[in-house]
């Protein structure tokens, strides 16, 4: 699998996870949540974008449903951090959608 931003083509696996970490943008994020049946990024979508991002160069690792979880109701309240919350945006949740689109490792077992 392919996506092509501003006329470079970007490998991805036939999963749609990013081949090379380093060419992760912000344009090829919308590509990949297009591709995740995400039409577009608002800024809630970012926000969880950004802190994925985040944990994982602060951690070297994804962050897990719960610790991510925790993250978002310490920065944005109860209302914004259960999983429901995150299955609203990202149609198959953290795990899956939201780390893929923000150009995160595939996790273990993931699919």
């Amino acid at each position: 699998m392919q996506a092509e931003v501003n006329g470079k083509v970007i490998q991805l696996s036939e999963a749609g996870w990013l081949e090379n970490l380093e060419e992760w943008s912000e344009e090829l994020a919308v590509e990949i949540a297009k591709n995740e049946q995400i039409p577009e990024l608002t800024e809630a979508h970012w926000d969880i974008v950004n802190i994925a991002r985040e944990f994982y160069r602060d951690n070297g690792v994804v962050a897990e449903p719960r610790a991510f979880s925790k993250i978002m109701k310490k920065k944005f309240g109860a209302e914004r951090s259960d999983q429901k919350y995150i299955y609203s945006l990202f149609p198959t949740g953290l795990i899956k959608c939201a780390n893929k689109v923000a150009g995160l490792p595939r996790p273990k077992g993931c699919s």
